[in-house]
């Protein structure tokens, strides 16, 4: 991701911040107007959010930072750490609720002004859902783990918020007190699943788990754009850096290509990726030259080095191409279900040996 993204990313969680405090000092206003458990339970996550929030900008402040000599990739990885933690405390907040709604049911107390206090939080349900879903949206687009998972987190405070809103509302007509507490641990699991889901995310960006949606659909544009010239696609690595990706990979190209032309082969095969996913994918393309066995997967009809016949084309996707090996016939044989084929005529005489 360039600067001027990394840029606005920190200038969107700066405004998710302020929202967030904003509504944390409106729900506590609710709460002290109801004394509700149920509405402390939306208070104490907003805390979170407050908190998280700050975290998130700190790390979305390290990640945009330049790349120098003591971190040549960028500070990227501030964003997994952050939205770590912020998955923890969405979970502490969780059983924080539980445990307050046990004590509430234990030790019941007067409700009150409840229409008040469903005003107020209703009010934080909508602009904390419209916030979330912008957040989420530019976190989407440029690949910040960070925005994403304080968009999230918003928008689960919105779904809380309703299902709170859902029992308050019972409340005002049944005068059922303990509705209350049973409203709130219900939202406190949903919460704390939330942070486990926030924390999950975090991890596999740490220990650098392949993103396999974003690769179907990186392997999927190469496939449509395939040229003639490129006979491999393998050796496939990739590592995370915040919302940068890069990704390693092998190209084999005829062998009697001159370095410009191979250069020019593998600015093409960049270019798909940096047209679809922009600066958040960083493709790394070494180039291999074409050896015997190759001829057999080779689709170029015009190629006159050819040594051996054309057999089959092998249709990329993302388990092939991450074997280390460059692609053979009859290691595609072996591939059954997990290599997708596509018949080509061999009767075509420009796949023959040529004499």
């Amino acid at each position: 991701m360039n600067r001027t993204q990394s840029e606005l990313n920190y200038r969107l969680q700066r405004v998710v911040a302020g929202v967030a405090v904003i509504l944390f000092v409106l729900k506590i206003i609710a709460w002290w107007l109801t004394q509700s458990v149920s509405v402390l339970t939306d208070a104490l996550e907003s805390t979170v959010n407050v908190v998280a929030g700050f975290i998130s900008l700190y790390s979305l402040y390290i990640a945009s930072k330049p790349r120098d000599k003591e971190h040549p990739y960028g500070h990227g990885k501030a964003e997994f750490v952050s939205a770590a933690i912020e998955g923890s405390l969405v979970a502490i907040a969780g059983f924080v609720i539980i445990y307050e709604a046990i004590d509430n049911f234990l030790h019941p107390h007067v409700i009150q002004q409840l229409d008040i206090g469903m005003m107020i939080i209703g009010t934080t349900a909508i602009v904390n859902y419209y916030t979330g879903w912008y957040t989420i949206r530019i976190g989407k687009k440029h690949n910040s783990l960070a925005l994403i998972a304080s968009g999230k987190h918003l928008q689960t405070d919105t779904y809380s918020t309703i299902g709170i809103i859902a029992g308050m509302a019972l409340i005002y007509f049944t005068s059922w007190l303990w509705l209350d507490s049973l409203v709130a641990i219900i939202f406190a699991f949903f919460i704390i699943y939330t942070g486990y889901t926030i924390i999950r995310s975090s991890l596999s960006g740490i220990m650098d788990e392949a993103d396999h949606e974003l690769l179907q659909k990186l392997v999927a544009r190469i496939n449509q754009n395939r040229k003639e010239n490129w006979i491999d696609f393998h050796n496939l690595r990739i590592i995370k850096f915040g919302s940068v990706i890069h990704v390693d990979c092998h190209l084999t190209v005829p062998w009697y290509l001159n370095v410009h032309e191979a250069h020019d082969e593998i600015d093409a095969f960049s270019a798909i990726a940096k047209n679809e996913f922009g600066e958040s994918v960083e493709l790394f393309v070494h180039a291999d030259g074409c050896l015997d066995f190759s001829c057999k997967i080779c689709t170029k009809a015009t190629c006159t080095k050819r040594i051996f016949s054309f057999e089959k084309k092998v249709e990329w996707n993302v388990h092939n191409i991450s074997s280390n090996e460059k692609h053979r016939s009859d290691i595609t044989l072996l591939e059954n279900s997990r290599l997708n084929e596509v018949p080509v005529d061999l009767s075509s005489e420009s796949f023959q040996v040529p004499k």
